[in-house]
């Protein structure tokens, strides 16, 4: 179970590095869009800062993924980025091929939380 746990953890950290890596080197090809879609990465994009901020936030967060140690700091760094990907696939993508991939991430990404529930516990006390 252990080792099924950390490969599960590394996946979920690597689709985060690489997301994230993307948004600073542009090497992934772009999906088709939707005009809807079209007009909100526009919004995002005369944004300046947003999306280096969100890239950022998706590699150091999918880095502390990977590491028993780290991983409740990044699953909480990352959530907020997981429910943004969440809802924008079930709202947005008309053809719901990301909320397969969605829901799955964000599963892991709430099972990594509740699993260090214990590390939270300092926070709330």
């Amino acid at each position: 179970m252990k080792i099924v746990k950390f490969i599960l953890c590394l996946l979920f950290a690597l689709v985060f590095i690489n997301a994230g890596l993307d948004k600073f080197f542009h090497y992934n090809p772009m999906p088709k869009l939707t005009p809807e879609q079209v007009k909100i990465f526009a919004a995002f994009a005369e944004i300046g800062w947003l999306l280096p901020l969100v890239g950022a936030v998706e590699v150091i967060g999918g880095i502390l993924f990977i590491f028993p140690k780290t991983r409740a700091l990044g699953a909480i760094i990352i959530l907020p980025v997981m429910v943004g990907i969440f809802l924008h696939n079930v709202y947005r993508d008309p053809n719901q091929t990301g909320v397969i991939i969605a829901v799955v991430m964000f599963l892991i990404n709430i099972w990594a939380i509740i699993d260090n529930r214990e590390k939270y516990k300092a926070l709330i006390s």
